[in-house]
């Protein structure tokens, strides 16, 4: 089969019928016409022609190029989602990408904010010209249940229910999942739903000024300037919260497995990261005030 008509398929594969993000669908595009642009210039335009030897010529290609270890694993998984997907609905024999390995690569450890600056960030708010219940809204969900910023964006109104104190959450995949609300969020929450109007349970939970759903840039924007006044931290994203809901939690005696459900993790080992920056914060702790250190 055509190389390019098996990538449009698996694509469509993709967000048809595994209900894929559109992030992620997206990232797939991007690394398979990447990849074929590498299977044009070397005159592989059927996938029978694309072998273990020529897959492991396009890793190394990516690799003189100078992309990270951790974006080639990226791009690997694409190809290999590809390979996969043509082997099983046999429109390919074999799967030339069935054994190749993703680069070893050093895990970094998630940075993370602390307690005290998001509640500075709330005073901040308060004196913020524009919304400021929407702002404090914004960090509460992120923060206060680990939301991903997507998820955040794509709440409605009859997702959350303040009487059972939880939050219907569709995260990736489609996949739904129950977050609980603390009893700190709901005074927050219920601030900013006296400040703007619902009419609809099918109406976006949060809303611009304009009464459009915000939007990941939008978020993005509000995170990184507040963040920005409170904290020293390289890396000032939405995500940033969610990393920092997970360390806290694991930090103050959670259950991994837990942790794992309300972060919405497939895999256990996702979520295990969050021990090991719980464990570097304990070493500098230690490091810092004990005499013996």
């Amino acid at each position: 089969m055509n190389i390019k008509n098996l990538i449009n398929l698996y694509l469509s594969y993709t967000r048809d019928i595994k209900r894929y993000s559109v992030q992620t669908v997206k990232a797939y595009n991007t690394d398979l016409y990447q990849f074929l642009d590498f299977c044009i210039s070397n005159n592989k335009t059927d996938s029978s022609l694309i072998n273990e030897r020529f897959l492991k010529l396009y890793l190394m290609n990516l690799s003189e190029k100078g992309i990270d270890k951790r974006s080639i694993g990226r791009k690997l998984a694409s190809i290999r989602g590809l390979f996969k997907f043509a082997f099983q609905n046999e429109y390919s024999e074999t799967n030339p990408a069935a054994y190749l390995k993703n680069p070893k690569t050093s895990r970094k450890l998630p940075e993370i904010t602390s307690t005290e600056s998001i509640l500075k960030i709330y005073q901040l708010a308060d004196e913020a010209e524009e919304n400021p219940a929407l702002i404090k809204v914004i960090f509460e969900l992120l923060y206060g249940c680990a939301l991903r910023v997507s998820e955040l964006c794509n709440l409605n109104f009859s997702d959350i229910d303040l009487s059972s104190n939880i939050l219907k959450v569709k995260g990736k995949g489609s996949k739904e999942r129950i977050v609980p609300v603390g009893d700190k969020s709901i005074p927050v929450i219920k601030q900013y739903l006296g400040s703007t109007e619902h009419i609809s349970y099918n109406e976006p939970l949060l809303k611009t000024k304009r009464g459009n759903r915000i939007y990941p840039r939008f978020v993005y924007r509000i995170i990184n300037k507040y963040l920005s006044k409170v904290t020293d931290i390289k890396k000032k994203s939405p995500h940033i919260l969610r990393h920092s809901a997970a360390t806290h939690m694991l930090d103050n005696g959670a259950d991994l497995r837990a942790v794992k459900e309300i972060l919405g993790h497939e895999n256990l080992s996702t979520t295990q990261i969050y021990t090991h920056v719980s464990v570097e914060r304990l070493k500098k702790t230690y490091k810092k005030s004990h005499p013996k250190s």
